[in-house]
């Protein structure tokens, strides 16, 4: 008989945990409360980040530290508000970005992006989702001379340490790469490895019609109704209750709510995003992101999308558009980029972990459920690839890559053990 597994959330970590499954026999139910791929993986900046190779960790620049606590940039912003609420994730955040930590951790997240462009190719080229792909890069551009040095100095060691190719471009040839760029910057890196995506959405939508033409079944559900039963696991939907006998939670950023209902109090937080799309008849030969002014220029279906740094607030806190409102205004320095598309920007969150590796492995105290989630900025980028690792060991398979790095129980009693 088949193995049977309900997979909790519709994001591009979700179907593709749902794919993975499937393609090791399972009898997969893929349960959603709207459409696939509607929220944080609508909103990303479409990016395969191949050079993604180091998570993006807490500052300890003193000078930095300064400039997002009096809120100088924009690549940073945080709700005074709220702050009460998420500061022990981020002392923990900020402890774990030191060196000697920072080193290990990283070792741990460049062993999933190495993958991520095979492993998306599998699925792409499964779907038929080519003509949503382009294999051409992004380009890393910088406003400041430090900007551009600290930025050079990181793609040679990227090369050194991990093998990235990254091109370093000084401000003429720049602005001979990308002549729509009307502001003079001091400098850029291009990143020729990654994919763009210039429909985010579309792309996971793909990816699960994949899943539902090899035989899955996607159902609309709330997973806060997820139940233990004596032969595995229930949670009820539109069309009844649906069970499995095993279960994954994949639900991105809701999953804290699901798991701390069942005991387990992981060191979980988001940050927080938001972008515009624009009337924009220009061209772009790659994506830009802006790093100093934390602003990226995204060509994509709906118009140039305009994106933001990260925002550090409660997840379902009203809406700040400050952030937003200074990247239009970044952008317009930038390119001629026209008139917005909605009415209202698109706000989503990025579902982080203390420690910036994901969690992946089976729950310490109920058999046959598996957590999935926590990838922080690179949830688009890694969704295939930690896909396959949770569907091989659900499987019982050998993984491909070592999963220790990545296991629940690396927290004690839900939490990392902590020198404070």
């Amino acid at each position: 008989m088949a193995r049977s597994a309900l997979v909790l959330g519709g994001g591009m970590v979700g179907v593709s945990t749902a794919w993975h499954l499937q393609q090791r026999g399972y009898d997969v139910v893929l349960v959603e409360r709207g459409e696939p791929g509607r929220e944080t993986s609508y909103g990303n900046a479409g990016l395969i980040q191949r050079e993604a190779v180091e998570p993006y960790a807490f500052p300890h620049d003193f000078q930095k530290l300064v400039q997002v606590a009096f809120k100088q940039g924009n690549d940073v912003n945080y709700r005074l508000s709220d702050l009460a609420a998420i500061a022990p994730r981020l002392v923990e955040y900020w402890w774990n970005s030191g060196p000697k930590r920072y080193e290990t951790i990283t070792r741990g997240f460049e062993a999933l992006i190495r993958h991520c462009l095979t492993e998306h190719d599998r699925m792409i080229d499964a779907a038929g989702a080519g003509d949503l792909v382009r294999h051409g890069g992004w380009t890393q551009i910088f406003r400041t001379e430090k900007g551009f040095a600290d930025g050079a100095a990181r793609a040679r060691h990227l090369a050194r340490e991990f093998g990235v190719e990254g091109r370093i471009l000084d401000s003429a040839t720049l602005a001979r790469a990308e002549p729509a760029l009307y502001r003079k910057m001091t400098g850029g890196v291009y990143w020729p490895s990654p994919y763009s995506v210039k429909d985010p959405g579309a792309l996971v939508q793909r990816y699960a019609d994949l899943f539902v033409a090899g035989g899955g079944k996607i159902v609309h559900g709330d997973a806060r109704t997820l139940a233990h039963l004596a032969s595995g696991w229930t949670v009820r939907t539109a069309d009844g209750s649906v069970s499995a006998e095993q279960a994954v939670i994949a639900l991105g950023p809701w999953s804290s709510d699901l798991t701390r209902s069942m005991g387990y109090k992981f060191p979980l937080f988001v940050k927080r995003g938001y972008h515009r799309h624009f009337k924009w008849n220009g061209h772009l030969n790659a994506p830009m992101i802006d790093t100093d002014a934390g602003v990226a220029l995204l060509p994509m279906a709906q118009g140039l999308r305009v994106t933001t740094g990260a925002e550090f607030a409660l997840r379902d806190a009203p809406p700040s558009w400050k952030q937003i409102i200074r990247s239009e205004k970044l952008a317009r320095e930038m390119l001629d980029i026209g008139e917005a598309v909605e009415t209202t920007p698109w706000i989503g969150s990025r579902p982080c972990v203390a420690d910036m590796l994901p969690i992946i492995g089976e729950a310490p105290a109920h058999t046959g459920l598996w957590f999935h989630f926590g990838h922080a900025h690179q949830g688009f980028t890694l969704g295939p690839a930690t896909g396959r690792l949770c569907a091989e060991m659900m499987k019982g398979e050998t993984p491909y890559i070592d999963p220790l790095p990545y296991r629940p129980t690396r927290f004690r009693f839900g939490r990392r053990a902590f020198p404070f």
